[in-house]
This record gives C-alpha cells, sequence and structure tokens, in this order.
C-alpha cells in the first residue's frame, strides 16, 4: 500500500443523483471514507428520487471533455471511475478523456438501469461500453442482470456472462443479491482462468446506490495501491457495510451509509 503525502485522486465519470443517494454524490461519499479525493465530472443531470428515475439528459460532450481536462492538467489522478455515461456518444468521449491517461487503472461500471429499474441509457449504450470501454479497463463491476444485457444472455449465469465479456475485459466482477438466496454471491473473474467468490449475508431491502459504492471504493482501493483481488474484497467487505447501516430518508429505497472505515 503506498503511504502518499496527499491523497490519491480518482476521476469519476458519472451522472448526477439530486437525491444523493447514487451517482457521483456516492462517489464522492465512498472515495472520501477511503482517504481518497474525489474528483467529479458529470455526465448527465437526473431527475431521480428513492423510488426511481424520471428523466436524465446527456450533457454535450465539449462540456464533459473541459472538465476532465481541468482535472487532469492540475491534478495527479491515479485512477478513474466510470458510472452513468447516458448516449453512446458519452462512450467515445470517456474513450477520449481515457486516452490522455493511457497508464490509470479504470473501473467500469456499466449503469443502465436505476434501482428502482427505470433505465438510465438504452442497451445500446451497454453493447458500446462492452466493445470500446471494456477494453480500456482494468474491470468492470456489473451487476447480474447488467451482466445479462451486455452479455445478451436474457437468462445467463453469472459464469455463462463471464464467458461472453471476458474477451473484452481483463477482469469482470458479477455481484449478486437480485435473487432470493439467503446468501449473496460475488464472483470475481479473471482473463487468466482464475476465480474469487466472495460471500455475505443478504440483507432486507433494497438499496440506491450501492452499485455506485462498490466500483468507486474498488477505485479508491485501487488507487491507494492494493493489489486487485484484496481491493475487491476490501469493496465488497465495505459497500456491505454501508448496507447493513442504510437509512430510508424518503418514500423509496433505502441509502448507503457512507462513513468512513474507522466509523463503520
Amino acid at each position: 500500500m503506498k503511504t502518499p503525502t496527499s491523497r490519491p485522486v480518482v476521476l469519476c465519470v458519472s451522472g448526477h443523483d439530486p437525491s444523493g443517494g447514487a451517482g457521483l454524490q456516492a462517489d464522492i461519499e465512498a472515495l472520501l471514507a477511503q482517504g481518497c479525493h474525489a474528483a467529479p465530472t458529470v455526465t448527465a443531470l437526473t431527475v431521480q428520487d428513492t423510488v426511481n428515475v424520471s428523466d436524465f439528459r446527456v450533457l454535450d460532450r465539449e462540456w464533459v471533455l473541459a472538465q476532465a481536462n481541468a482535472v487532469i492538467a492540475d491534478l495527479p489522478v491515479e485512477a478513474i471511475k466510470l458510472g452513468m455515461l447516458g448516449s453512446v456518444e458519452m462512450v467515445e468521449t470517456v474513450l477520449e478523456i481515457k486516452n490522455s491517461l493511457p497508464n490509470v487503472p479504470m473501473v467500469c461500471d456499466p449503469v443502465l438501469r436505476a434501482g428502482g429499474g427505470g433505465a438510465l441509457g438504452k442497451d445500446e449504450v451497454g453493447y458500446a461500453m462492452r466493445e470500446r470501454l471494456f477494453p480500456a479497463s482494468l474491470i468492470a463491476t456489473p451487476n447480474l442482470p447488467e451482466a445479462r444485457i451486455l452479455a445478451e444472455l436474457p437468462e445467463g449465469t453469472a459464469d455463462e456472462c463471464a464467458e461472453k465479456l471476458l474477451p473484452f475485459i481483463k477482469h469482470l466482477l458479477i455481484t449478486g443479491g437480485h435473487g432470493d438466496e439467503k446468501e449473496v454471491h460475488n464472483r470475481l473473474y479473471s482473463r487468466d482462468g482464475s476465480q474469487h467468490t466472495f460471500t455475505c449475508q443478504r440483507l432486507p431491502g433494497s438499496y440506491h446506490g450501492s452499485g455506485c459504492t462498490l466500483a468507486s471504493t474498488l477505485a479508491g482501493r485501487i488507487a491507494l495501491g492494493e493489489e486487485l483481488v484484496s481491493a475487491v474484497k476490501s469493496a465488497l467487505d465495505y459497500t456491505w457495510r454501508t448496507l447493513r447501516d442504510a437509512e430510508q430518508p424518503g418514500h423509496g429505497q433505502y441509502i448507503p451509509r457512507r462513513l468512513p472505515l474507522d466509523a463503520s
């Protein structure tokens, strides 16, 4: 693990959630809890609450590039975390950003649906992420429903989805928890054939921002210099604690309570 004189910077490229449960606010809170500095680049504005998303607007690519380039010119970016992109054009915009940081690891959270089920981009956006951004990323973190969309296997198992997706990306973390099982199985697949399964107790309720919390925490652990498998475990453990302590401030899903490590 590194012992930097300042906190590692993670460039977060994602959408804004006015409810504060998911999106860039989730990224900021989770990264602060890891001892990292979040540098948020806004890709889209959404109209959503803890129940669902009702609308979104993707920003012009020039605005997104200007935000990211200002950060890149000023701050030493140690990792990139991707969230909601919302359009195929934004996929290409992110690829341009990544080309400016060729040696910086990128964690891709392929956000296609809100926690309440509302769409945050057409499936074509997911396919573009698979074809264009997965090869440029270190790891992707889809949940099983997202993995099925990306793999074009509507009833596929995690193993079957991984087999279809690993040609595009080095490492793939497919998270569970979307069935009725008492234990949640989160599976890490690597292109070299290695696999790791991380099991945790299933918690009651549904959560708004769990995927964002996981991916941003993972990006933070990588930025801190933690080895990938250990970073995945750390991110899963931390995310589980935020869900265990989640709050329900609104009328919909619970919001993860993203406290610092020493307070959780």
